[in-house]
């Protein structure tokens, strides 16, 4: 138990030079197992900003998991900004499976407008979107998500509703390593952000670790994202 508790800490503290399910923005569909917690945790670079993102998430019900997440970092100034708590629900109506009918969930949530700086949300809001997995080979060799929903944010004592979709692809090239890449619009954590893509590699250490390292470019809207780079870690006790 010391052992675990020491390598939980280490893999933590490292977390910045190493990746998780994000930054890859696109959800899938697929919870952590009963009475397991996750630890999810990925850094953002780009030119007008540093962001250092922890998610911890546990298995409810083997349908269910619940979330807590914060951010913090630095803006275009060079300021400490910070972010707490996001707040999520994701419930699994359907498990995917190889070849068969694809897994759909429901993911609910929001980041409540609590911080300092340019990370704290404008206003108070929230976000729902269904995510939807296919899954083809035996060894998941193909998988294919879909995410679809919208933000709501409620801000200077008016309601906007901004739509949310994305579809992304993950493919396994050899044994633990997989390519993937990304179309969106949208991001739930951070509302109003534009069409961007997203491309990079997710490594499978074993079933309960893996590291991810992306780069990414908004395309489009009014608030471009600038080109970023992610890494991150998912480990799962």
């Amino acid at each position: 138990m010391k052992k675990l508790f020491l390598a939980v800490i280490l893999l933590t503290v490292v977390a910045t030079k190493a990746f998780a399910v994000r930054p890859f923005i696109t959800d899938d569909a697929a919870i952590i197992g009963f009475r397991q917690f996750q630890l999810e945790t990925w850094t953002l670079f780009s030119n007008s900003s540093g962001e250092y993102w922890m998610m911890w998430a546990y298995g409810l019900h083997n349908r269910m998991e619940v979330a807590v997440g914060s951010i913090l970092g630095y803006d275009q100034s060079r300021k400490f900004t910070y972010a707490l708590p996001l707040l999520e629900m994701k419930y699994l109506f359907r498990e995917y499976q190889p070849n068969k009918p694809p897994g759909v969930a429901l993911v609910t949530g929001t980041f409540l407008p609590v911080g300092k700086g340019d990370f704290v949300p404008a206003g108070y809001g929230a976000y729902s979107f269904l995510a939807v997995t296919q899954c083809f080979g035996e060894n998941e060799d193909v998988l294919i998500h879909g995410n679809i929903g919208a933000n709501w944010l409620y801000s200077n004592k008016k309601n906007q509703f901004l739509p949310i979709w994305g579809i992304g692809a993950q493919i396994r090239a050899y044994r633990g390593l997989h390519l993937v890449g990304e179309l969106i619009s949208g991001d739930p954590y951070v509302p109003g952000t534009g069409i961007a893509f997203q491309t990079g590699f997710r490594y499978f250490i074993s079933d309960l670790i893996q590291i991810d390292a992306t780069i990414g470019q908004g395309i489009a809207g009014k608030n471009k994202l600038p080109f970023w780079g992610g890494f991150g870690l998912r480990l799962v006790i």
